[in-house]
């Protein structure tokens, strides 16, 4: 048996180009896979973040108008290649980085996923402790090991939930796509209870220029949605075509953010925490407390399960990982998680803003680059055979499977960020104020990228342009 006949036995464990026939999700399937996977923790603390600048009309706002821009990049980046031929956002990217080159996408996608992985884990434990304080099962001073303990437990199932591959994506989602509904309950409980104190509420950190606090909310919306790029690829790729891809994108991944990232907002602006498992005993009493610590737990698991898969398709792109079994490949991509949850499970809480903004540094760039490449310089072809060839002859060989115009582009998106917003202290510099730091990155990496190709590459005849 071949290599590759080895790795095609179960096709959708494997980084190989997916078959029209093993393509096998609906728009129906993509659309609540999609969802459940948007639909996590991380939208309390993105709202905290918004409402710490801007009220809550303002903030659902401005985070309504930066998600919608962000998805819409990464759909623009991502998924034209990923749905056309049945890939994953790694192979999207080679036509741009290189037989070789891809490898810094890779490690971005991997880093980036293990990062929100430990954060929705970690966040899973400490709501999982609440949730048995609440039941009375175990006391106020219960050791801070049962953290870690559960941040491990959570590990092992989504492990277990993914050993059949992306139908375990597709089932959990069946499953855990209430919560969705139970999220947009709690923002109504929270609405109609506290709407004075939450129309009084002053945002505690806002600046004194307006406009500043709203760009910001939008750049936060942007920079989350950035984040999806390591995701859409490996589950978009099971839907058939595009035109039935669209709507569940823009809708199942893009929408759900800004609204349950909503609870985030209101909850800091009235309570000063945006977690709901934390107030909504306040509002509702032990019976409410108890329903939301249940929809933190499912919500986290659901995109922990489709980050595994997503990071560990990516990991299959690399030769030495071709031949690993499925099981191998699942505890590659969750033992970092564990170890996070072990030994540092504040780090990601600590420095959630610093996190973002850096997924904004590294993701914008690369998403220009991908968008000019695709849609102007290629005219939409691509050689799909070249997505999984590193011979000398190969379409995207470059030079020594790297291309320059990535590199530099890359660079170039980096110091525009830096030079807009720093991601530590979210101090600005003109014109962020007005465009804010993600899209002039985006526009600055493609045109450097474009750029490069036209003056370089092309007349060099590298990359089969």
């Amino acid at each position: 048996m071949s290599v590759q006949d080895e790795i095609l036995i179960e096709a959708d464990k494997s980084a190989w180009p997916l078959l029209p026939q093993e393509r096998v999700w609906g728009p129906w399937q993509l659309g609540i896979s999609l969802a459940t996977a948007a639909a996590a923790t991380w939208c309390y603390i993105i709202g905290e973040y918004v409402g710490y600048y801007l009220s809550f009309k303002e903030g659902f706002f401005a985070l309504l108008a930066g998600s919608m821009i962000g998805m819409l990049i990464v759909a623009l980046a991502a998924v034209p290649v990923a749905i056309r031929f049945g890939v994953d956002s790694i192979a999207s990217s080679k036509p741009q980085f290189g037989s070789r080159g891809w490898v810094i996408p890779a490690a971005m996608q991997f880093v980036s996923i293990v990062g929100w992985n430990s954060l929705l884990l970690i966040f899973f434990a400490k709501s999982t402790r609440q949730l048995l304080l609440a039941l009375g099962w175990i006391g106020e001073d219960s050791h801070n090991f049962l953290v870690q303990a559960t941040v491990l437990l959570a590990a092992g199932l989504v492990f277990l939930f993914l050993l059949k591959g992306s139908s375990g994506v597709d089932r959990i989602a069946k499953i855990l796509v209430a919560h969705v509904f139970v999220g947009f309950w709690m923002l109504y409980i929270l609405v109609t209870q506290r709407w004075e104190d939450l129309s009084a509420a002053v945002p505690a950190y806002a600046a004194t220029d307006a406009h500043w606090n709203y760009t910001t909310g939008v750049e936060i919306g942007i920079i989350s949605l950035l984040s999806w790029w390591p995701y859409i690829g490996a589950m978009v790729r099971m839907a058939p075509n595009g035109r039935r891809a669209a709507a569940p994108i823009m809708v199942g991944m893009g929408l759900p953010v800004p609204l349950l990232s909503a609870i985030g907002i209101a909850g800091i602006l009235v309570l000063q925490v945006s977690d709901p498992a934390e107030w909504m005993r306040t509002v509702g009493g032990p019976t409410y407390g108890v329903i939301a610590l249940l929809f933190v737990a499912a919500a986290n698991l659901g995109t922990a399960v489709a980050g595994v898969y997503s990071s560990s398709i990516g990991l299959r792109h690399f030769p030495a990982l071709q031949k690993l079994s499925w099981p191998m490949l699942l505890l590659i991509s969750i033992a970092p998680v564990g170890v996070v949850g072990l030994l540092i499970p504040d780090l990601f809480f600590a420095n959630f803003g610093t996190f973002i903004a850096f997924i904004g540094l590294g993701f914008a760039p690369l998403c220009g680059i991908q968008i000019v490449d695709y849609y102007f310089l290629r005219k939409r072809r691509i050689d799909v055979r070249g997505l999984f060839e590193d011979r000398p002859d190969s379409a995207y060989r470059f030079w020594s499977g790297f291309n320059p115009a990535s590199l530099i582009a890359m660079a170039a998106g980096f110091c525009t960020y830096l030079y807009l917003l720093n991601p530590i202290t979210y101090e600005s510099r003109w014109p962020y104020d007005y465009l804010t730091a993600a899209l002039p990155t985006a526009v600055v990496g493609g045109v450097v990228y474009a750029l490069i190709t036209l003056l370089v590459v092309k007349p060099a005849g590298k990359g089969r342009y």
